[in-house]
């Protein structure tokens, strides 16, 4: 179930390293600048199956 963040909160799952985030910017943008570690899956390619790489027992946070 989604649940909202503030940037703080951000950080520390980051940091700690039990969090995945995943950029839904186009590759282009993505490539111009994104987060440190982010993974990029561009919204309009959101599905099952571009998700299967992600630890499914881990937090994801979508930006």
């Amino acid at each position: 179930m989604p649940t909202s963040i503030d940037r703080h909160e951000l950080q520390s799952l980051i940091e700690q390293g039990s969090a995945q985030l995943v950029e839904v910017l186009p590759t282009a943008e993505f490539e111009e600048a994104h987060l440190p570690g982010a993974i990029n899956i561009p919204l309009n390619e959101l599905n099952r199956e571009s998700t299967v790489g992600l630890n499914k027992d881990a937090p994801v946070i979508v930006y």
